[in-house]
C-alpha cells in the first residue's frame, strides 16, 4: 500500500495551486493523507476527486465549511497499521510523550501545523510524521511532502521529498 502525505497547503493564500509533482503522484497513491490547514474547499474537492482514498482533518486556519466536512482527528486501519491524523500536537518539546499519552492505540500519527518536517518515535511504538508543507516553506529551506508504504503490517519506505522553488 502506497501513501502520499501532505499538510498545510494554505491555498490559495500561500500558492495558487498544488505543485505539479505532488499532483502527478496522486494516481500512484492508494491513500492520500492531508493533516489540515487546507484553507479552501477546492483543494479538498480536488483531492477527493483524484484520490483512491483520502484521509484528512481540519486545521486551525480552516473555516466552518471545511470543518463541516472534515474531523478534527481521523483514524484508520491501513493494512494492519493503526494510523491517526491530527493538525496540531503542540510545541516540539515533549511532543513524543504528549502524543503517546493522547494516542495510545495508534502505530503512526501524521500531524501538521508547524510546516516543519518531523519523523520520530514515541516510546518505541508510535511513529510521528509531519510532511511539512508543499506550498509554504516558512523558515524551512524547501517546501516538502512525504511518501511511505505499508508492507506486512508495517510502515516502510518513509521518504521526505523536497520541492523545487516556485518562480
Amino acid at each position: 500500500m502506497r501513501l502520499l502525505l501532505m499538510s498545510d497547503t494554505h491555498l490559495p493564500r500561500r500558492a495558487k495551486a498544488l505543485p505539479g509533482e505532488l499532483l502527478e503522484r496522486l494516481p500512484d497513491a492508494d491513500v492520500v493523507i492531508h493533516a489540515g490547514d487546507w484553507v479552501d474547499l477546492a483543494t479538498l474537492d480536488l483531492l477527493e476527486a483524484r484520490s483512491r482514498r483520502l484521509i484528512g482533518v481540519y486545521g486551525n486556519n480552516d473555516g466552518p465549511e471545511l470543518r463541516a466536512r472534515l474531523p478534527e482527528v481521523a483514524r484508520a486501519d491501513l493494512a494492519g497499521v493503526r494510523l491517526g491524523v491530527v493538525h496540531e500536537t503542540g510545541q516540539s518539546k515533549g511532543r513524543e510523550r504528549r502524543c503517546a499519552e493522547r494516542f495510545p492505540d495508534l502505530d503512526v500519527l501524521v500531524f501538521g501545523h508547524s510546516h516543519i518536517p518531523w519523523d520520530s518515535m514515541a516510546e518505541g511504538r508510535l511513529r510521528l510524521l509531519n510532511p511539512g508543507s508543499p506550498t509554504d516553506r516558512r523558515r524551512q529551506p524547501y517546501c516538502t511532502y512525504l511518501t511511505a508504504a505499508i508492507e506486512a503490517g508495517r510502515l516502510t519506505a518513509v521518504e521526505l521529498h523536497r520541492l523545487p522553488p516556485r518562480h
